[in-house]
């Protein structure tokens, strides 16, 4: 571990930029609910692929004491694969496709950790997921920057005005300049950035970073003397450490980034217009415990949360939830059915009661999980911030909300139109019946899209990329002993209709019944063959809004 043991032992009097919001000081809250919700930290990663989002995931488990071992994407020999990666082809491709959720302690805080799928075509799956966080971390790669993908999951976090760290990755390897780096994330996001340390070197002449604000350095070297504090960017220790041509170039950087970025400002973050900039190597455990750090320091607490009549509070005494994702088959054994929630506000003890505001239904929380990974433990109770597990039998869906009796309707998630649209063939028909249940399981837990032709012909599923198809041809053989194999549909688009006029709707789902489908939640879809017949039947029809977007009903 190079994350060096010397930093972590530290004098206290190294402080930080601002006085820090620990868990235990934060807003001084006064009673145990307020105390427990300030302690929470609810955060996701998001990155371009290959940026290092899994292996930093790794780390921050391992520096929290919730593993003993991290092992390497697609690692080998005896190492244990990825811990937040635990399906079967997240193992075999060294990818992640489904949203894990980790809880640990670290620093006196409760840390929920959202490892989100990095790959493209599982995009809605990641929007979902980052309206359940409170803050995020941007990896960048060090040699790549900003990259398509960073850039899309970046605007959705400001779209929510989500707080982000920022961690420059992979700075043992080859890399591009920092200034040139933070310029970039000036430009590009148009964030301002405030760097907490600053790289000494890259690649092979990367000795660790000098913190900006203690005047310390973390040694990559981690049997490398401790500096202790120095008394500034001028002193000979940093010259013996580089060398002196490369310490007077290195100078040059500090000055030009301590004149030219502005300092760490709290509120500015916490409002999402700064980012605190880190730098390091997720493979060789560096600067990850900078990132935790941070985290803890300077985080927010659980965020009040929008709902349609009103503004929900965290440190409410009424207990309520949102349903962001539904997990089956986690444990292959019992064929169990997930429903990951956030809890929004108050406490989740064991046992209570809950309604479910879309149904109006009432439900015993016997059994609510925390989790880790794919490993789980009963959750005696829970606070608002906490990610937990509630086992049911197709009771929940994704956008429910859980409440001690209010009915509760929350914002902001949405559904989005596939851009691949399939038929599936089953080589054994007649298990056509069990496939329909299997692909309406899916589509519940938000896998696929399922569309259902009002003219009674074969169901078209839906996805956002070919990678999803893949995942779920994968999951019908392994989970439910379905083979299957895809078939072009009759259509390539498809859009959710309304109209202000009920009757104009309906004459135009008259005229054209056999394009016209349902979806898993009986809204009528267009399926058009083409995006030139869209646009026609768009302005054939100047009343009729067709819409590629639709946000989930919850109550």
């Amino acid at each position: 571990m190079t994350d060096n043991a010397k930093t972590a032992a530290r004098p206290a009097a190294a402080q930080p930029a601002v006085p820090a919001a620990t868990p235990a000081q934060a807003g001084a809250p006064r009673s145990i609910l307020e105390r427990e919700i300030a302690r929470r930290r609810t955060f996701a990663i998001i990155s371009h692929p290959d940026a290092g989002k899994t292996t930093l995931t790794e780390k921050l488990l391992l520096f929290g004491g919730a593993i003993q071992l991290a092992g390497q994407v697609k690692a080998k020999g005896d190492k244990k694969n990825t811990r937040s990666d635990w399906m079967a082809i997240e193992r075999a491709r060294g990818i992640s496709v489904v949203t894990s959720v980790m809880t640990f302690e670290y620093g006196g805080a409760v840390m929920n950790l959202l490892d989100t799928p990095g790959h493209e075509d599982f995009s809605d799956q990641t929007y979902r997921t980052l309206t359940a966080v409170d803050s995020a971390i941007m990896v960048i790669d060090a040699a790549k920057g900003i990259e398509a993908r960073t850039r899309k999951l970046f605007e959705i976090c400001r779209m929510r005005d989500i707080p982000i760290v920022t961690f420059i990755n992979k700075m043992d390897r080859e890399a591009r300049e920092p200034l040139e780096l933070l310029d970039e994330i000036s430009n590009v996001l148009a964030l301002d950035t405030a760097p907490m340390v600053w790289p000494m070197g890259s690649g092979r002449e990367f000795k660790g970073t000098y913190d900006l604000y203690s005047r310390r350095v973390n040694h990559m070297d981690s049997e490398a003397q401790d500096l202790g504090e120095l008394s500034g960017p001028d002193d000979p220790a940093i010259a013996a450490l580089m060398g002196v041509e490369a310490a007077a170039r290195w100078r040059e950087e500090v000055d030009l980034v301590q004149g030219a970025c502005g300092r760490f400002d709290l509120e500015a973050f916490r409002h999402g217009t700064l980012t605190p900039v880190y730098f390091g190597s997720a493979l060789k455990n560096f600067g990850v415990r900078q990132i935790l750090d941070a985290f803890v320091n300077y985080a927010p607490p659980p965020r009040a949360q929008k709902a349609a009549h009103r503004i929900i509070e965290a440190n409410e005494p009424a207990m309520t939830g949102i349903v962001f994702k539904i997990q089956a088959n986690m444990d292959p054994n019992h064929r169990d059915r997930i429903a990951f929630m956030r809890v929004t506000s108050g406490k989740l003890t064991r046992g209570m009661k809950a309604t479910v505001s879309r149904t109006g239904r009432a439900m015993a929380l016997q059994a609510p999980q925390f989790f880790f990974a794919q490993d789980r433990s009963i959750a005696e109770e829970a606070y608002a911030g906490d990610i937990v597990g509630i086992p049911n039998r197709g009771l929940l869906r994704i956008g429910d909300a859980l409440t001690e009796g209010e009915k509760v309707a929350f914002l902001g998630i949405p559904n989005f139109a596939p851009e691949i649209l399939r038929r599936v063939r089953l080589e054994d028909a007649i298990r056509a019946r069990k496939l329909r249940e299997a692909l309406m399981e899916m589509a519940e837990e938000g896998v696929v899209q399922i569309f259902s032709p009002l003219d009674g012909t074969q169901p078209i599923v839906g996805v956002i990329g070919a990678l999803q198809l893949d995942v779920l041809a994968e999951r019908l053989k392994n989970e439910y002993g379905l083979p299957t194999a895809f078939e072009p549909a009759p259509c390539e688009v498809a859009r959710w209709m309304s109209a202000d006029d009920a009757k104009v709707l309906q004459a135009f789902i008259d005229k054209n019944k056999s394009k016209i489908a349902e979806d898993q939640d009986g809204d009528k879809v267009y399926l058009a063959e083409s995006a030139f017949s869209l646009r026609w039947a768009a302005d054939k029809n100047p009343d009729i809004q067709f819409t590629d977007m639709k946000t989930i009903r919850t109550g």
